[in-house]
This record gives structure tokens, C-alpha cells and sequence, in this order.
């Protein structure tokens, strides 16, 4: 896996903007304004993913490379390293930590990106 790889995966997902708030080191994929993925650029072989909390304990347990969320809220986050973990695994992490932003949304932006899907 690379950035662009991951850039492409989050982009793909529906009314996904990315920006650099945090300098040019972590690049930031936003559904509605809030963040489901913070991409490092410097080492650019981790990123930030959003988790159910039981979820991100499942996967902390069953792969060394998932770690409690650095700079975040280890209840909802975890730091995903690169190597060693497949592309459908990473791809479906990335997709569960959408779904979670966008469970958060209100009902009326959850049925906008739901048309846009469409």
C-alpha cells in the first residue's frame, strides 16, 4: 500500500473531500466536514482510521500493526500500519471508519450521501 493507493480508496467513497490542516506531513479525508481518515505523508506507511470501539479492540488483538490511535481518541481510533496487512483488509477499514462518520451525521446528511452514492 502507498498514499496514493489510500488517497484513491478514501476519494472514492462518496462526497469525500481531503485537506491538509495539520501541516503537509498528514493529509485529512472528511465526509460533511468530519474526519474518517488522516493519512501520515512523513512516514508515509500509517494512517488514522475510525472504529466502533469493540471493533477497534477486535483488530488491535488479532493484528500487531493496528494500534491504539496516536494523537487520538484510542476508544474510537487506531493507527493502521501499512506492512504487512492485504488491500481488502485495509480497504475495509477504511470503508467502517466512513460508515462510522457518517453514522454520526444527521438523518438529512446521511440521506444526501446516501443519493450521491447512487
Amino acid at each position: 500500500m502507498d498514499v496514493e493507493w489510500v488517497r484513491r480508496e478514501c476519494l472514492a467513497l462518496p462526497l469525500t473531500t481531503e485537506d491538509m490542516p495539520f501541516g503537509n506531513d498528514t493529509l485529512v479525508f472528511r465526509l460533511h466536514g468530519k474526519i474518517f481518515c488522516l493519512l501520515s505523508l512523513g512516514p508515509a506507511d500509517r494512517m488514522n482510521l475510525k472504529a466502533e470501539p469493540e471493533q477497534a479492540i477486535a483488530w488491535r488483538e488479532a493484528y500487531p500493526q493496528v494500534q491504539p490511535g496516536y494523537h487520538m481518541n484510542k476508544k474510537h481510533w487506531n493507527t493502521v500500519l501499512f506492512d504487512g496487512m492485504s488491500e481488502s483488509l485495509l480497504r475495509h477499514m477504511i470503508h467502517h471508519s466512513f460508515q462510522r462518520v457518517k453514522a454520526s451525521l444527521s438523518r438529512k446528511l446521511q440521506l444526501e450521501t446516501d443519493l450521491y452514492q447512487q
